[in-house]
């Protein structure tokens, strides 16, 4: 069976993981704490960091995009970026819009300060980093909420990568209990969705050591 090796709360991961799901493919998922700099991961990936696929045969590909694209390629039904030209590059512009700028103005400030901080143990969180994910993620939503409200899915009319995406880092930074959702409910509407499809029910099982999810982070009904 295919091994990924994963975070819990690494968006990264969790979109593979969500890919993997959508496509109802197996996986045995191996947690990689990659602050040890293992050895033996290290010469898998010589990046140190999640997630890498290791296939049966031995095929390795690092890096989420990387694997969403090998994934698409190899395991075509459904298809998470498809359509016309435009079409799916507009996916493409939203998942690296939230794999980089999400993950630099939100997801680094919230899940860099709160929980990488712990586990690398390089000091106490910055207040000030709080504070501007939790300002930044505002805008975020909003976007969403705008997406939301003239799209049936944020990329078009067919859920897509960008849809996983999305819903990757937002469940991340939910663990935590940090989204705001009151702040639209357009960007509600639309993560209750995503996360009631069955693919992410294993997301929602996740639990980190010493660090209890959001009361309402299984909720499907928030």
């Amino acid at each position: 069976m295919r091994t990924l090796y994963h975070l819990a709360l690494s968006p990264q991961s969790r979109l593979i993981r969500l890919v993997l799901g959508e496509k109802r493919l197996e996986v045995h998922l191996r947690a990689e704490p990659v602050w040890e700099r293992r050895e033996e991961f290290l010469a898998i990936n010589p990046a140190g960091e999640v997630p890498v696929l290791v296939e049966d045969d031995g095929t390795t590909i690092a890096g989420a995009t990387a694997i969403a694209e090998y994934l698409e390629e190899t395991a075509t039904d459904p298809a998470l970026i498809s359509g016309e030209p435009a079409e799916r590059a507009e996916i493409r512009r939203l998942v690296s819009w939230f794999d980089r700028k999400f993950d630099r103005e939100v997801t680094e400030f919230l899940i860099g300060e709160k929980v990488m901080k712990r586990f690398l143990g390089i000091g106490e969180p910055s207040s000030e980093a709080i504070r501007a994910g939790h300002a930044n993620i505002l805008i975020h939503l909003d976007y969403i909420g705008w997406l939301a409200e003239r799209r049936t899915w944020l990329a078009g009319d067919r859920f897509s990568l960008a849809d996983v995406a999305a819903a990757a880092h937002l469940s991340c930074v939910d663990y935590l209990g940090d989204v705001p959702w009151d702040r639209s409910v357009e960007a509600r509407n639309w993560y209750a969705r995503v996360k009631s499809r069955p693919a992410f029910r294993a997301l929602l099982a996740d639990h980190v050591s010493g660090l209890k999810p959001a009361p309402h982070y299984a909720d499907l009904d928030f």
